[in-house]
């Protein structure tokens, strides 16, 4: 069994098929496991590509507002930046 030559060849093509099968799966730079895992990636990537345009569509329809709507500009700088008219005194209500 230890002589190469003596082996059967049924043996040797087994043993052939199986590295190839392992070579193929695992080992190649373009192996199907690296390749499971970019396309994993691929989709990852497009549903965030997917996400961020939803996101750049509302953030284009909040400029269209504030740059259309007065009451909205108004509203925006009133609650989030906290500005005032002139003469107005604000009271702010703090929830416990």
């Amino acid at each position: 069994m230890l002589n190469p030559l003596r082996w059967n060849r049924k043996f040797l093509f087994g043993v052939l098929f199986a590295f190839l099968l392992i070579w193929i799966v695992f080992l190649d730079n373009y192996s199907l496991y690296t390749r499971y895992q970019l396309n994993k990636e691929k989709s990852e990537l497009e549903n965030k590509i997917e996400q961020l345009r939803v996101e750049t569509q509302e953030l284009e329809s909040v400029i269209e507002a504030l740059q259309s709507d007065p009451a909205y500009l108004e509203k925006v700088a009133r609650e989030e930046y906290g500005m005032r008219r002139p003469g107005e005194t604000v009271y702010q209500i703090r929830e416990k």
